[in-house]
């Protein structure tokens, strides 16, 4: 659920008219940033490609998979994969025809609110809706179609055959519920989502084919009244591969759990993530994760997970067989270190995973922007998934066993403008950094693939 204020259009018509600012900056009246990366833009074939959330991955095969979403009522997002070898992109499907709900007149499959999970020759990932319908000022699922449309059948989880290249319809939620977080245990082969926007927990047993609803993870998720039994809902959840546990956190800060052989989702006693260092919230209120971690992911050379939690930018260490939630540092970019303000965008950024080595974290965040030694201000809220206001994307790095933080600096394009709304990543073989950002397409803006060059290639 979403709220739209007028000032929250006014930052994004700002936002969206900066995006060609000229690239050099200060962060002080006479310090400019040295260290810059540069990004190449790809368009797909997509005109109506929409922002797109963590629906990047890199498979076995090389390739890089991803998903471009889509806002239309008549047409749903689409899926391509790029090819590093060659320099090309391929078009996979179109997610309402894979789902088999083509021609039915229905809200369609929008987009991926979710990364693709490989087990087994195949990859897995959930599905969205795009479309939304306007009530009492807030961004819903659609509850009154527009004449001649049906309401939006509910999330899908696909697979796709890497060999052969066919997807494979595998089930879908009830209740017109979408997909807005998945994990699979790779090795077990089950599947897990949070629902939007109501927030069910989902359980798909591969094997089995059989889907389980374990009941609402936090009151009445993102359908519910702000205020009251409003929710946000987690983003990421993370398996710990030893025993399957799948574990997701709360905005009051709770970390829950679950195991195919439980009755019922578990609260994990002793620890929580409502920590000082993350800020204070009220857990009813929308315009930020609150004490939600971000993103997670786990580190099978510590059997820890590493997270981050969105506004703060802290990184943290959550060991789940101890039940401890420890903080490492504080992994925004150096101006928003050095400025002591939240980053600009209110959910905090996505764009948080392990590297190829397995040891190094790859996080793209931002960094707010100076002229004349001044900090470009933002607006202060915004009860929605967005931009507060314009900032620089950064690439920041976090190896893990020698504690080692870099910033590799902000980053471009060729013709100096700057990716915005990024939310997504995944790291080639190579170290080449892929996510999905805005840029101007023949006069118009859209989201689309986005190449950025090894951050250790020119050091």
């Amino acid at each position: 659920m979403k709220r739209v204020h007028l000032s929250a259009i006014i930052i994004l018509l700002f936002v969206m008219g900066c995006s060609n600012s000229e690239k050099k900056e200060t962060t002080g009246a006479t310090v400019t940033e040295k260290k810059q990366l540069t990004a190449q833009h790809y368009y797909s074939g997509f005109p109506l490609a929409h922002d797109t959330y963590n629906t990047i991955t890199t498979a076995s095969d090389g390739r890089v998979y991803y998903c471009l979403s889509s806002q239309s009522i008549d047409i749903g997002g689409q899926y391509y994969v790029y090819d590093p070898k060659t320099d090309k992109i391929e078009h996979l499907g179109d997610i309402t025809e894979i789902c088999g709900e083509a021609g039915a007149k229905a809200i369609p499959q929008g987009k991926s609110h979710s990364n693709f999970y490989e087990s087994k020759g195949k990859l897995y990932v959930s599905t969205h809706a795009g479309y939304y319908e306007m009530i009492d000022g807030m961004e819903m699922m659609v509850q009154n179609a527009p004449e001649g449309y049906k309401l939006y059948p509910g999330g899908h989880i696909v697979s796709y055959d890497l060999a052969t290249g066919k997807f494979e319809d595998l089930a879908i939620l009830p209740q017109g519920e979408a997909i807005v977080t998945m994990t699979m245990d790779t090795l077990r082969q089950h599947i897990y989502s949070i629902s939007w926007p109501y927030g069910y927990l989902f359980h798909y047993d591969v094997k089995k084919d059989e889907l389980k609803n374990l009941g609402k993870v936090s009151a009445n998720g993102e359908a519910g009244k702000p205020g009251e039994d409003y929710r946000v809902l987690c983003r990421s959840m993370v398996v710990d591969p030893r025993d399957g546990i799948v574990y997701f956190s709360t905005s009051e800060g709770d970390i829950l759990s679950y195991h195919p052989d439980w009755d019922s989702i578990k609260k994990v006693e002793g620890v929580d993530l409502k920590l000082d260092y993350f800020g204070k919230y009220d857990p009813t209120r929308p315009g930020s994760m609150q004490y939600n971690w971000r993103r997670i992911v786990w580190y099978p050379e510590e059997n820890v997970a590493y997270g981050v939690h969105g506004n703060s930018g802290y990184l943290f260490r959550f060991d789940p067989k101890e039940a401890t939630v420890e903080i490492v540092q504080r992994i925004t970019s150096e101006p928003s270190q050095k400025s002591g303000m939240f980053d600009y965008f209110s959910y905090g950024y996505l764009g948080f995973d392990l590297g190829p080595d397995g040891e190094t974290i790859y996080y793209l965040t931002g960094g707010p922007i100076y002229i004349d030694g001044k900090r470009v201000k933002g607006v202060e809220e915004i009860a929605m998934g967005a931009a507060r206001g314009l900032e620089n994307l950064h690439l920041v790095t976090y190896h893990i066993p020698t504690n080692t933080y870099t910033d590799h600096g902000p980053i471009f394009y060729e013709d100096g403008s700057r990716p915005i709304y990024v939310n997504s990543i995944a790291v080639g073989k190579d170290g080449t950094v892929y996510t999905l950002a805005r840029f101007k397409h023949e006069g118009k803006e859209i989201e689309d693939f986005v190449k950025i060059q090894n951050p250790f290639g020119n050091q």
